[in-house]
């Protein structure tokens, strides 16, 4: 009977249980049926032996214990409809804790159901934010933010590609290296996207957590091998340029920084096509008359962008952005058409051919005004590549006659042309009947043809 009524009685739980029920009663407990302890690296930083990362220390997702990080459940989390709507922010809570657990997938035998339920749960967070019907709660930004940063803000800094954009060479044709932990970063991007895209998300509470820090952090990652990466980054940070007003300068001058490092000290980045893919569509919205800012910009960042070897990754781009200017603000042909020809390379005839290219769309939207101040130098060089022995570059030279618009100026300028010719030659023909006098004239005063202080003999 004793050991009945005992057997009723609640069991005594030790320390760990007891940090367990206060993260519980903090709706902080993480999900996962498992416990994965983890070594404290020097500065803070947790880190297994097999290189999984875990979020900083004094986060609601660990209990610090003798220099460990523990990780505590017993049972999976419910799934969102499973409960009232008062509890679902709580829920939202442990699952993004749950899914600041960094795993290794260099090696793809280890951590296999914690991956899969990690995998699972950052699905139901897309879920969540994307049929969300009232505005976000600061407590719902601050861990999505700080989901995000542990997931995607890796200490891992990937290879750049070598600088082999040399003749010949195609970088388009090599292979990029993939990220064996997509499958888990996809998701967060998507959720991250969804969050900033939201009509939930209120721009003027979440930039205390979508900060200038984080946005450096953000654009870091543009410099990864993965293209995958690099195209949800990109239309992240456009999302993010357009919602948060407040981050827009901000954001140009960072983007600036990249490409002033780039083009000045390494000429290696992964990122600079897309980066100038974002700077495009912002080009396009930019208000007339332009700010001395953005010529600044076009003169200092975007003209120097035609001078790295490399130029061939991020041409196309780079002539859009180009274009954009020329069609905003028909006073800066001029500047551009000098600084390409600047530039204009001199042994590289597959560079020398875009450069064509990119010529050819500029003087597309050129006026005769500006045409006129710099058709000199520009006729020079386009005779140079007439003249190019490389056939490539003679052939794309020749075909801007093909093209009306530069045609056009070309006629309209025939009559200045053939006036210069006409003087040139009226100078020519007075200078010749000058001589021809002057030799007349020695004639009548020296008959004998005989020079000047020399007697025949």
């Amino acid at each position: 009977m004793i050991k009945q009524i005992l057997g009723r009685l609640p069991k005594k739980t030790g320390k760990a249980g007891d940090g367990r029920d206060a993260a519980t009663a903090n709706g902080n407990e993480p999900s996962n049926s498992y416990s994965v302890a983890r070594s404290v690296e020097p500065g803070g930083n947790k880190r297994a032996g097999n290189g999984e990362h875990l979020p900083p220390a004094g986060s609601a997702s660990s209990l610090a214990m003798n220099g460990a990080v523990v990780y505590h459940s017993n049972e999976p989390l419910p799934a969102f409809k499973d409960v009232p709507v008062s509890e679902k922010q709580n829920l939202f809570v442990r699952k993004a804790t749950l899914c600041c657990a960094v795993y290794d997938f260099a090696d793809p035998t280890k951590n296999l159901k914690e991956k899969e339920m990690k995998r699972q749960t950052l699905m139901e967070l897309v879920d969540y934010v994307t049929s969300a019907n009232g505005k976000f709660s600061e407590v719902i930004m601050l861990e999505i933010s700080k989901m995000v940063a542990i997931n995607l803000f890796r200490s891992s800094n990937p290879t750049p590609r070598e600088n082999k954009a040399i003749e010949g060479v195609d970088m388009e044709e090599e292979e990029p290296l993939m990220d064996p932990a997509w499958s888990h970063l996809q998701i967060v991007y998507e959720v991250f996207l969804r969050f900033v895209a939201s009509q939930e998300t209120d721009a003027k509470l979440a930039k205390r957590y979508i900060d200038h820090s984080f946005i450096l952090k953000l654009l870091d990652l543009f410099d990864s091998e993965d293209p995958r990466e690099r195209d949800y980054l990109k239309t992240i940070l456009h999302r993010i340029y357009g919602k948060f007003m407040v981050h827009r300068p901000f954001i140009r001058k960072a983007i600036n920084n990249i490409f002033y490092r780039f083009i000045f000290e390494t000429e290696k980045h992964n990122g600079i096509a897309e980066l100038l893919e974002i700077l495009g569509s912002i080009i396009n919205g930019f208000a007339l008359p332009l700010k001395e800012e953005h010529k600044l910009f076009l003169l200092r960042a975007l003209i120097p962008l035609h001078k790295p070897k490399c130029v061939a990754m991020y041409h196309q781009q780079l002539s859009y952005c180009i274009t954009q200017f020329v069609e905003k603000d028909c006073k800066l042909a001029d500047t551009v058409i000098r600084g390409l020809l600047k530039y204009w390379p001199i042994t590289n005839s597959s560079k020398e051919v875009m450069f064509l290219g990119e010529l050819e769309e500029v003087l597309e939207a050129t006026q005769l005004a500006e045409f006129q101040r710099c058709m000199v130098p520009l006729f020079h060089q386009i005779a140079s590549s007439m003249n190019s022995s490389h056939f490539q570059v003679a052939e794309r030279a020749l075909f801007l006659w093909n093209n009306d618009h530069i045609e056009n100026l070309i006629k309209q300028n025939y009559k200045k042309f053939d006036d210069d010719e006409l003087k040139q030659e009226e100078s020519s023909s007075k200078r010749e009947a000058l001589w021809k006098r002057l030799e007349e004239m020695g004639g009548e005063s020296n008959p004998s043809g005989i020079p000047n202080g020399k007697s025949s003999q």
